[in-house]
């Protein structure tokens, strides 16, 4: 099967586009993972489980998905895309292994896109180390939590090609000095700069990274 970025139809699927696909593939892969982490933590709270599910449902670990099963080199798009690192950027990979999963559950059924996911994504979910949390919402309700206003995220700097840009981020909470985080996309800049302002007021230790 061929994937044909942007707006164009998926071959042998009249009307039905990559964006349908990745919408539905999203739905089957949040189903699965839930059902998944139910069974390798039975004594789990339901917030250690949501934090696991968001990280094996992001689009960094769909596009990580993507690349270990070179999905980029299936990928129909336009020379000028290809040329620029189209089929490396995690945008791109993460939207399309969401939507390949969306393709097995059309042609297979749920047992089959479930049978793919379970595969491929059970390594990552049978981690047991300490679950990352996420910078950005413990530093809101850190911020909350003191009758602070909440975060401020600015943008300060874009390195780097199109393919491989490198951003940095700075976040201002009232009364505290600014913090950088660096990334390449400007979510996970946002992420680096939250996690930099909690680890230097203390609210999260080295450890706990």
């Amino acid at each position: 099967m061929a994937l044909t970025h942007s707006s164009a139809r998926i071959k042998g699927r009249k009307g039905l586009d990559y964006e349908r696909l990745e919408f539905l593939g999203d739905r089957v892969l949040g189903l699965v993972i839930a059902e998944l982490l139910i069974e390798l933590y039975p004594e789990a709270r339901e917030g250690d489980l949501a934090l696991r599910f968001n990280q094996l449902v992001r689009k960094e670990t769909c596009a990580a998905v993507a690349q270990e099963l070179d999905l980029g080199g299936y990928i129909i798009m336009s020379g000028i895309e290809a040329g620029s690192g189209g089929r490396g950027k995690q945008t791109i990979l993460g939207d399309v292994c969401e939507a390949v999963l969306g393709a097995v559950f059309l042609d297979g059924g749920f047992d089959a896109a479930r049978d793919i996911i379970r595969r491929v994504w059970s390594p990552r979910a049978g981690e047991h180390g300490a679950v990352l949390r996420d910078a950005k919402s413990a530093l809101q309700e850190w911020a909350q939590g003191r009758g602070l206003d909440l975060p401020g995220y600015v943008e300060t700097q874009r390195q780097g090609p199109d393919h491989a840009p490198l951003f940095t981020t700075s976040v201002v909470v009232s009364g505290f000095a600014p913090a950088l985080g660096e990334g390449p996309s400007k979510r996970i800049a946002e992420q680096a700069a939250a996690g930099a302002m909690l680890l230097r007021e203390g609210v999260w230790k080295n450890e706990t990274q």
